[in-house]
Formats: structure tokens, sequence, C-alpha cells
């Protein structure tokens, strides 16, 4: 099928950043007619519908870096659009414990780069206080971030996408549409699907664990590949829930590229234990032994990919030890609340992350951007990119129109 229609702007992936890019453009420009395309039957469905839920203080990042002014930004105007549209969330706080000696230099370079960063409501705890904030919790010293919360993302991203159609009917999110091929030419961009071919003046992806393929279909030359790390979870049971009431995270260390296993309260009054962190053998598989062989063959034929696990060994070996042992998951999270028992978890569901590797074998660690002629292409948007969407968005807007000239062709 071919649709006659030329869009102002077609948009690729339907995951927050795409529909936070779809309600930024349509709110700053509500003539353009947009496209957003998305290949699963419902937004969200890989790595925004499936991660931990956290609206991310920024107090991690490197200051000056695009993921700590995004995050920070993009907090802000997450929880103040999830206050204006309803969006279930809560702003509960959460507290990072040391719970050894020697993470006591780390959990201070961690509460010095929130300072730097601008993070509010922050303070230092004591042993004694992180047990009056989390009664079950052991640790020696922790930092409490009061502007840490928790969200339905996959609600998020379902409310930016309905408002944004909102705003301009003749806008359109069509489901279960695959791009199958792009070009560019004449100033038209023609994007094929497996459903339908359209026109558009101008393309943005968004297309998360997919997101290097996309690029390079489209011509990019990324040195770079994406490879996924699966991350699962396990659940607080009835009788172990009272045991974890807010948000905990343990002082992640340094030589490893995650924040290490937390407990996190959930929107629905669930609580979840998690997550590791294993090379996965199918970029959008959930199952501990799910295996695609084209994602399997151009992640382990990828020399960045070796240079990984070899950097790695040790961590990614006890990763995957974890991952098939309910006693080894169980004594990671006695770290933190020793009184946990077997009986206080049960397994529960897994996320996927998207992380750009490159050749040397280290992640590539800030957002990136990047303009190929009339397209944008985000190339790499791992955590916080969901809790930064909508500043993502924002700069996303901005590139295409210093850039790409978007607004000179629109009545705004």
């Amino acid at each position: 099928m071919s649709d006659k229609r030329t869009w102002d702007v077609i948009i690729v992936g339907g995951g927050i950043v795409g529909a936070a890019t779809l309600y930024k453009l349509q709110s700053r420009f509500r003539d353009l007619d947009i496209l957003l395309l998305e290949k699963e039957k419902g937004l969200a469905d890989h790595q925004t519908g499936n991660n931990s839920g956290v609206i991310h203080s920024g107090i991690y990042y490197k200051p000056g870096s695009f993921k700590a002014t995004n995050c920070v930004s993009g907090r802000r105007e997450l929880v103040a659009f999830a206050k204006e549209h309803k969006v279930a969330h809560d702003i509960c706080g959460k507290l990072i414990v040391a719970t050894a000696e020697e993470e006591l230099p780390r959990l201070d370079k961690i509460y010095n780069t929130g300072v730097s960063n601008g993070i509010e409501g922050m303070r230092k705890v004591t042993a004694a206080e992180i047990k009056e904030i989390e009664p079950f919790c052991d640790g020696i010293a922790g930092v409490h971030v009061g502007c840490t919360g928790i969200i339905d993302f996959r609600g998020a991203t379902n409310t930016m996408a309905r408002v944004a159609t909102g705003i301009n009917p003749r806008s359109a999110v069509h489901l279960g549409e695959k791009v199958t091929g792009t070009t560019q030419e004449g100033g038209t961009s023609t994007i094929t699907t497996d459903k339908a071919t359209y026109t558009a003046r101008y393309v943005i992806f968004c297309g998360g664990l997919q997101s290097d393929r996309l690029a390079r279909a489209d011509g990019a030359k990324v040195k770079e590949q994406i490879v996924g790390f699966r991350g699962d979870y396990y659940d607080l049971t009835e009788q172990g829930k009272h045991k974890v009431k807010h948000l905990i995270y343990p002082v992640p260390d340094p030589r490893f590229p995650f924040l290490g296993v937390h407990f996190t309260r959930m929107t629905d009054g669930s609580i979840e234990c998690g997550p590791n962190a294993v090379f996965t053998f199918k970029r959008e598989g959930y199952g501990k032994t799910d295996f695609d062989l084209k994602d399997t063959v151009d992640a382990l034929t990828y020399g960045g990919t070796w240079k990984l696990f070899f950097g790695n060994m040790k961590y990614g070996l006890d990763e995957y030890r974890r991952a098939f042992s309910k006693k080894l998951f169980l004594k990671t999270l006695q770290r933190l609340i020793p009184s946990l028992t077997m009986d206080d978890i049960k397994p529960g569901r897994a996320g996927v992350r998207a992380m750009l590797l490159g050749q040397d074998g280290a992640m590539v660690d800030d957002f990136r951007i990047e303009r190929l002629g009339a397209h944008i292409h985000v190339l790499n948007a791992p955590s916080p990119a969901a809790t930064a969407a909508l500043a993502i968005g924002g700069q996303i807007v901005d590139m295409a129109v210093e850039q790409l000239g978007i607004g000179a062709a629109v009545k705004a």
C-alpha cells in the first residue's frame, strides 16, 4: 500500500523517546503533520515498558554531560507532565546505601556529583537514619535522594502520544508496522514498512535496540554496535513486601557499567528486586533461553563484544550464575536487607538494555544524536533516557529547527 500524503515528519520508534519527540514537536509546531511508526502492537513494548520504572534524579552522571543535564531537566518536566495528565507516579525518594568501609569514598563522590548537578532534596544519612527510613536495611552510611520517584512509563508514553495527536488530528500513530527501508532523494524521504510506503520531509529515528541497524540501513557510518544486556528481576512476595518501603540502591562499583541490584517499589504497590545484567542472545528477548541467530552472530563477530567480555570476565560470570540461581540472587539482595529469605522472593519479569559498544569494548556512556541529511538518528539513549525523554525530545526538536530548518516549513 502507498500512502499518497507527504508527511511533514515521520518518527520511527514508539518508545518513550519517540513519543516524547512527537509530543514536543507537535506542541511547538501545532500545524505539523507527524506520523509515528512502531513495529509492535503497542507503544513502549521494549526498553521503556520493561525498565525499573524509576524517575532518576541525575545524581550519578558526569557533570556537564548530556546525561546529567537532560536527566535533571527531563525529570522535572516528566514530573510536571505526570501531574498535569494524571500519569501514575510517586516521588517517594530513594536511599543509596554503603555496606562496607571501602564504599564510603565512592558514596561521597556520588553525593558531590549530585551537588554539582544541582540535585534538590539530597542529604547524607547515618546508619541510624537509614533504619528510620528503611527499618530492614543494614548500612553504615547513605545518601537520601528525595526527588527520586517511580512512574508508569508505559502510561507516560501512551499519554504523550495521545496528547500530541490531540493537538493536530491529522497526525497519527501507526502500530504494527516495521520499517524495512529508507531513502532520501530530491528533498523527500521515503520510508517503507512491511505494510505501506510513506513520504516525508524529515525523518527522526528513535529505534532503541535497533538504532544502529536503522542508521546503517539509512547510510550512516556507525562504527559502534548495539549489544543487548538482559536484566532479570525478582518480586517480593506478600510476606516479604513489608521489608521495603521506598527505593534502595547499593553504592555502584565504578569498574562495572551498571548500578547494581536494587529494590524498587512500583506504582502498583509491588516491590521488584534487580536487575542483574547478562549478555542476551536476542536483542528483544526477555526469556533466559531466548535466541536469535542474526543478533547472536552480529554480537559475537564484533570485536568490541569480546573486549568487553575479557575486561569484565569475573563480573560477567557472576551475573550469569545469579541469572540461573535464586540462592545467589538472594545472597546479593541480603547485602542490603539481611533478613530476606528464599520465601520472600519469587521470579519476576525481565528487561533488555541497548548499550552502544565501541570497538575497544567500552560502552558509549553518554546520549548520542546525529544528523544524516534530512534525518536525525538517536544512536545511544541508555538509562536514564526514560527519565530524560522530554528533555531529549526537546533537544531533538531544537536540532531539527537549527540544522534542518524545520520551522521555516511550518505556519507556526
